[in-house]
C-alpha cells in the first residue's frame, strides 16, 4: 500500500458514523474491501484506523513477543484494548463504536489525519490543540528524530 496523504475535516452523525472523504477513499480504493481495524492511539487521545493489510503487519510484530514475560502480556492486553474490526457500509460510511467515541472524545467535528500507513481520527478541537501545542518545538523535534537519518543513497541529510 502506498503512503496516505492529507488531512480531512468531516462530520460524525448522531449514530457515530462518518463518511470517508472522497480524496481519502480514492487512496484506499484497493484495500476498501479488506476492511479496517480501529483502535485507541497509544500516545494521543485519538483513534487509529488501519487498513487490514497494515494491521496484519503490525500484529505480526506483536505476535513475536514472548508471552512468558509479564510486561509483554501487559502490553498486548493494553494494545488490544478497544480494538474493533470495521467495514464501510453500503453508502461508504464507517461506524465508530460508542466505547471508542467515549475514549477519544470525538464529537460532531472530526479531523482525519493521514499518518503514513494509517489514519488518525481526532476530535477537531483536540487535533488543533495537538498540532498547536506550544510545548513542542517542531524544528527541534524534526532535528532530533530525522536529523541523522541516512538518505536512501546512504548519505545523511
Amino acid at each position: 500500500m502506498s503512503n496516505l496523504i492529507g488531512v480531512h475535516e468531516c462530520k460524525l452523525d448522531a449514530k457515530g458514523r462518518l463518511m470517508l472523504p472522497a480524496p481519502l477513499k480514492k487512496q484506499l480504493q484497493k484495500v476498501l474491501s479488506d476492511g479496517f481495524v480501529l483502535k485507541r492511539s497509544l500516545f494521543q487521545k485519538c483513534l487509529e484506523l488501519y487498513p487490514m493489510t497494515e494491521w496484519n503487519g503490525l500484529v505480526s510484530k506483536v505476535n513475536g513477543l514472548n508471552r512468558f514475560v509479564k510486561k509483554n502480556n501487559d502490553f498486548i492486553r493494553m494494545f488490544n484494548a478497544g480494538v474493533k474490526m470495521i467495514e464501510l457500509d453500503t453508502t461508504g460510511r464507517l461506524l465508530i463504536p460508542k466505547d471508542l467515541i467515549t475514549y477519544s472524545g470525538v464529537s460532531k467535528e472530526l479531523v482525519l489525519s493521514s499518518s503514513v500507513n494509517m489514519i488518525e481520527i481526532w476530535d477537531k478541537t483536540l487535533y488543533e490543540e495537538s498540532i498547536n501545542n506550544p510545548d513542542i518545538d517542531f524544528g527541534a523535534l524534526a532535528e532530533e528524530v530525522m536529523g541523522n537519518q541516512p538518505d536512501t543513497d546512504g548519505s545523511v541529510s
